[in-house]
């Protein structure tokens, strides 16, 4: 082929060719199109690859799907169970078109709705008894109104003991009150001996229609006609016959459903307002529906720090689910490194190269969002009838699913899908090419600038958590800890390749499962520090609430001995005797110790209010009180001064209760030793007093005064000075027992107020229940039992946590073990070609779970550990010169929630082992 070149005349030169200028507006559409066909080309990849690795693809959307699906089944149950202004009023009037309640004989105002009222004189003049003629007469011509009382307390005989029910006093006859109910069975009362039961209470009484029911006190029966259920309460519910409710006077509780002839305008409802009643009237569905949408523009979102709380906790759990997926799609990179390897040989670049894992990300994140919003409002919906029952107690508005939540939540899985394709993406795109596509590995670079981001991180972490304890702001706090989380996870690949390097004097298992790990840090580290922020997080709380309860348990102060019971009477003009109690404590509780107690008072009757209490001597008083704004001097004063070195919880909440007694109460209250009650009754029999705080005795005198209340603030007090005993060592708060001389020297007098029964253990619910039962046609009672202990126990709270953690490091420890095995699929057969046995197959996936959740495990306890402490520290410091002393947090271990934690990488490594095939694969494919 000849090549014929162009001649040109001497000496002339050819002038550069100007290459055409495109418009900036054609630029940015050229680059738009690019990256628009990028992303395309990224998603088809990323749709087919997802196809060809079903059992990763699998195990991701699990993963995004399950916190979602819960989530959304949480959000579409509330939604279902927030009743619109609409259904509330619905279910409030049933066919009524208002509802009224007598509120006060003055003149009151309202809102809209009746939910809020207030006396517009600034008096409040209680009403009398309200009839149907008057509130007729209110209403004018051709109104009518029936009565529903809501609450009634009632107490009915049971199959195995007496069941505490509510009853509705209402006619169902009433077309009015019908709406408020849905009929299951029977038929409505007629008559004040029959009623209409709940399917809960027809269950809970072992009742059917026709039988009949009687009062625990056997006052009264009620033949049961009806089955009824009322939507705003799924709860065991008696409705009566108007003529059976009890007449106590006034009720409060008391509401009026009116049938007026026209509107509930505004001149009806402010002339029922002048005569003290407030009207809930059934507004227009378009009048319902603008106040819902005002009520939800007017309503408070509530603390900002509440708020980023909230937001910080959903932070930590995408950052669990993050941590969780990531080795998955960093798996699948290697598995895909000769397929990026030509993408980047074909001219991509680095960015399409990530674009390519990102895809992955995206695609699986709209999967598995899709794949949890289905599940979770599908469970929602088939749920409702069981969470109705046994979650709200309530029946549900309607069916709705509240889609702006769920579009968020959507919108946070795509994210997590992201976000754990965010490391790997960025891998992918520096990984050397000619290695990716011969298939050979390159070596993992721990790289010094990620280990000194991620102390620093965690040194910056600990410092914020710490100056959020002090500050005592919950959303400073959880910053530190996302900080810290993130900081472990920088030192993580460090911290691996450090252990690799000590591998080499561990057996053959063992050594090639931590070589494993450094080679595979993209998979590795992530699944380890899902186990360390998963157990790092149950380790702190579980520090934090042992310690909360510690020091509730030191700030306890019992009212009575452990096991002992106080009998009060509720109605003093028909209560039973001590013989009586005796028996009914004999025969229920099997015990005789019962003694009587006896309250002062003031006056002949011993009716008037009057305080009785011991005075500290000069001495022992100290010179300050507590009080806001009290100068930091005084408060250091205070502190030192050991007459003022008393608890935060006895100078505000104690106080010294007075009664009368002969020494027959006072081992039962006291629980001091025999010796001691015996010195003590000794003092009472010969006219004198104790008390159980040694510092009012000087002298072997004791100050008493008494201060008539209702004699006005010019009648000084009484002191005088009685002879006394201190008792060194009582349990409960401080006393003064007075003799029947001593209280008659100081002119007081004394009734009944009780019993106290003495017990070695307390009764549990059905002993107290028929102790109550056997005392009931003497009086109403009330009962008291003393645990002995802080009200509240955390060490079931301790356990769920330390399960939950336990769930995660197990399901992370599965998880990359089976992708540790698909990866190393080639490994074994060069191990059973070289004459390895088979079970170093299953040898070696115990020990590679066993790295993952032993290592993530270690870390997550002396993280938790660390963050605990350094939480505790804070706040102790921060009520550190404060004044009265507080009690400080105790620095505990949760050795209940360790015990289980150390167990969960055992339980781990045995699991790996049950669920590997022992047999390699060059054997399989032998057979």
């Amino acid at each position: 082929m000849t090549i014929r070149r162009t001649r040109r005349a001497p000496g002339v030169v050819d002038a550069p060719t100007a290459e055409p200028v495109e418009p900036p507006a054609l630029v940015g559409r050229r680059r738009i199109a690019e990256l628009t066909g990028s992303w395309r080309t990224a998603l088809r990849i990323a749709r087919r690859e997802s196809r060809r690795a079903r059992r990763r693809t699998a195990l991701v959307l699990a993963m995004i799907a399950l916190p979602v699906a819960v989530l959304a089944f949480l959000a579409a149950s509330y939604d279902m169970a927030e009743l619109t202004p609409q259904e509330r009023v619905d279910r409030q009037l049933g066919v009524a078109d208002a509802e009224l309640r007598w509120i006060a004989d003055n003149p009151v105002g309202q809102d809209e709705r009746g939910e809020g009222w207030y006396t517009r004189d600034d008096t409040y003049l209680p009403p009398a008894k309200a009839t149907a003629a008057q509130l007729t007469a209110l209403l004018g011509p051709g109104s009518r109104v029936t009565e529903v009382r809501t609450y009634i307390t009632l107490t009915l005989r049971g199959p195995h003991r007496d069941e505490d029910v509510t009853g509705r006093a209402l006619d169902l006859g009433d077309p009015l009150a019908r709406g408020l109910v849905r009929f299951r069975a029977g038929r409505a009362p007629q008559q004040p001996g029959e009623v209409a039961v709940s399917p809960a209470a027809l269950r809970r009484l072992d009742l059917h229609l026709g039988r009949a029911v009687a009062v625990a006190d056997g006052s009264r029966a009620y033949t049961v006609v009806g089955v009824v259920e009322f939507p705003d309460d799924l709860g065991p519910v008696v409705a009566l016959h108007p003529g059976a409710a009890p007449q106590t006077g006034p009720e409060t509780d008391s509401v009026w459903l009116a049938d007026v002839p026209g509107a509930v305008d505004a001149p009806l409802v402010s002339r029922l307002n002048d005569r003290g009643v407030v009207v809930t009237p059934r507004l227009p569905a378009d009048a319902a529906t603008d106040q819902n949408w005002s009520w939800l523009g007017s309503i408070n979102l509530g603390d900002t720090n509440d708020l980023s709380t909230g937001v910080l906790i959903a932070g930590l759990g995408l950052l669990e689910v993050v941590l969780l997926v990531g080795p998955a799609f960093a798996v699948g990179v290697r598995r895909r490194r000769r397929d990026l390897a030509l993408v980047a040989v074909a001219g991509g670049d680095a960015a399409q190269l990530r674009r390519v894992v990102l895809a992955d990300g995206v695609v699986l994140g709209v999967l598995g969002a899709a794949a949890g919003l289905l599940v979770g409002v599908g469970a929602a919906f088939a749920g409702r009838p069981l969470v109705e029952q046994y979650v709200f107690g309530a029946r549900f508005g309607g069916y709705r699913c509240w889609p702006a939540a769920l579009v968020l939540l959507g919108g946070v899985a795509v994210l997590a899908g992201v976000l754990a394709a965010l490391a790997p993406a960025w891998s992918a795109a520096r990984q050397d090419v000619s290695a990716g596509l011969t298939g050979r590995r390159t070596p993992p670079v721990s790289q010094a600038r990620w280990l000194a981001l991620g102390l620093g991180l965690v040194a910056g972490g600990a410092g914020l958590a710490a100056f959020g304890a002090a500050r005592t702001s919950p959303a400073v706090i959880l910053t530190g800890l996302i900080l810290g989380e993130l900081g472990l996870v920088c030192c993580t690949p460090t911290l691996i390749g450090a252990l690799a390097r000590l591998g080499r004097v561990l057996p053959l298992a063992p050594r090639i499962a931590l070589r494993d790990a450094s080679r595979n840090r993209a998979a590795a580290a992530p699944a380890i520090c899902a186990v360390m922020a998963a157990v790092a997080s149950s380790v702190a709380l579980g520090a934090y609430l042992a310690s909360d309860g510690e020091r509730d348990a030191r700030a306890y102060q019992p009212a009575l001995p452990a096991g002992h019971v106080r009998v009060d009477p509720i109605e003093s003009a028909r209560q039973p005797t001590l013989i009586q109690v005796a028996a009914a404590a004999r025969e229920q509780l099997g015990t005789s110790a019962v003694a009587p107690l006896h309250t002062l008072g003031c006056g002949p009757t011993g009716t008037d209010y009057c305080e009785v209490t011991p005075v500290l001597p000069v001495e022992q008083a100290c010179p300050w009180q507590p009080r806001d704004g009290l100068p930091e001097s005084d408060r250091r004063q205070a502190r030192a001064d050991p007459r003022c070195r008393i608890r935060e919880a006895d100078y505000f909440g104690g106080y010294v209760q007075s009664g009368v007694d002969d020494g027959t109460a006072l081992p039962l209250l006291t629980g001091a030793d025999p010796a001691t009650t015996a010195a003590a009754a000794v003092v009472l029999r010969a006219g004198g007093v104790v008390v159980t705080d040694p510092r009012y005795l000087h002298d072997g005198l004791v100050t008493v005064r008494v201060n008539e209340v209702e004699a006005g603030p010019d009648r000084p007090a009484a002191v005088r000075d009685l002879p006394g005993y201190a008792l060194p060592r009582a349990v409960g708060p401080p006393r003064l027992l007075l003799s029947g001389t001593a209280a008659r020297q100081l002119g007081l007098s004394w009734s009944p107020g009780g019993w106290v029964i003495g017990t070695t253990s307390a009764p549990d619910e059905d002993h107290r229940k028929r102790f109550a039962a056997a005392l009931r046609s003497f009086g109403t009672v009330s009962l008291s039992v003393e645990y002995g202990g802080a009200p509240r126990d955390v060490s079931p709270l301790l356990l769920l946590l330390a399960a939950a953690a336990g769930v995660i490091t197990v399901g992370a420890a599965g998880i990359a073990t089976a992708l540790a095995a698909a990866e190393g699929r080639a490994e074994l057969t060069t191990l059973a070609a070289v004459g390895a046995a088979p079970a170093l197959r299953r040898l070696l996936a115990i020990c590679q779970a066993g790295v993952i959740a032993g290592l993530g495990s270690v870390l997550g306890i002396v993280a938790g550990l660390g963050t605990a402490a350094i939480v505790l520290f804070s706040v102790n410091r921060q009520y550190a010169d404060d004044w009265p002393l507080a009690d400080p947090y105790p620095i505990l271990v949760p050795w209940p929630a360790l015990g289980v934690l150390v167990l969960v990488p055992v339980v781990a490594m045995l699991g790996a082992g049950l669920f590997t095939r022992a047999r390699l694969p060059i054997e399989r494919q032998m057979d």
